[in-house]
């Protein structure tokens, strides 16, 4: 792929943003440009890089992930979120079906297959497979 997809991995946990940045750089047309370990850091990178597709944390501390969803989504629209954490999907809050965010995938099951796949449904209306 001659323009990788460029992707910010949001999360207040170091081994989980390793963990993601190893993924994002093992898939295909995918390419790490920013790091955050909150939402407000999320937003700054998400202004100053416009990236294709946030890899959102939900709980972090200063502001979570679904009110960065919320921002990023309104003032980028063009950016996918998705949604990762440790939450069954029947245990998700309320609210992150409707965050704007385009997925879920539970951080255990995040892989390069898992990403592809996602991005590839990602206008499917699937909110969590």
């Amino acid at each position: 792929m001659d323009n990788p997809l460029s992707v910010i991995v949001v999360d207040d946990q170091a081994p989980f943003r390793l963990a993601a940045r190893a993924v994002v750089r093992r898939t295909e047309g995918f390419k790490l440009v920013g790091e955050a370990a909150n939402g407000i850091e999320a937003i700054s990178l998400a202004n100053s890089l416009h990236p294709d597709l946030v890899l959102m944390d939900i709980n972090m501390p200063e502001m979570g992930g679904l009110e960065a969803t919320r921002q990023i989504v309104a003032g980028h629209p063009g950016t996918i979120v998705f949604l990762c954490s440790t939450y069954d999907v029947n245990d998700l809050p309320e609210d992150a079906r409707t965050s704007g965010a385009r997925a879920y995938m539970h951080k255990e099951h995040f892989s390069p297959n898992t990403l592809r796949r996602l991005w590839d449904e990602r206008d499917s209306g699937r909110f969590a497979s």
